[in-house]
């Protein structure tokens, strides 16, 4: 039993880029393959595929490397745990390293990142933050 799937999601993505992994498998549910899309979408994972079926669903993500064998992907952090959750309005929502990384915010609408949710004016929770 997983106290925190989502802490772990991003743990198993840290640690798979730590050790420069081609790619990492993560049991599936509808809110990791939203953010594991999301993080596609941003650009620092290269791929999400859906494997298996029924209850042995896996989501198998792909990892992004630049040129020279560096993980695109620099740093995974959680801000909303499940002892403590953080909301924020949207006038009060996050700029993660001036502005050059994303903030992961689950809004009325979805997950969005912060930019997103700031031209929209939505607020949320704040999910975790990633950087490059």
């Amino acid at each position: 039993m997983n106290s925190d799937p989502i802490s772990d999601f991003l743990t198993r993505i840290r640690n798979a880029s730590m050790v420069s992994k081609p790619s990492v498998s993560v049991p599936h549910s509808k809110f990791k393959l939203e953010l594991s899309k999301l993080l596609k979408d941003e650009g620092y994972i290269s791929d999400v595929k859906v494997s298996g079926d029924g209850s042995d669903k896996q989501i198998e993500i792909d990892l992004k490397y630049s040129e020279n064998g560096s993980p695109v992907l620099a740093g995974l952090n959680r801000l909303s745990k499940p002892g403590r959750r953080l909301y924020v309005g949207s006038d009060s929502l996050p700029r993660n390293n001036g502005g050059l990384g994303t903030v992961v915010v689950s809004t009325s609408r979805g997950l969005l990142p912060d930019s997103e949710a700031r031209k929209r004016k939505l607020g949320g929770e704040l999910i975790c933050e990633v950087w490059s």
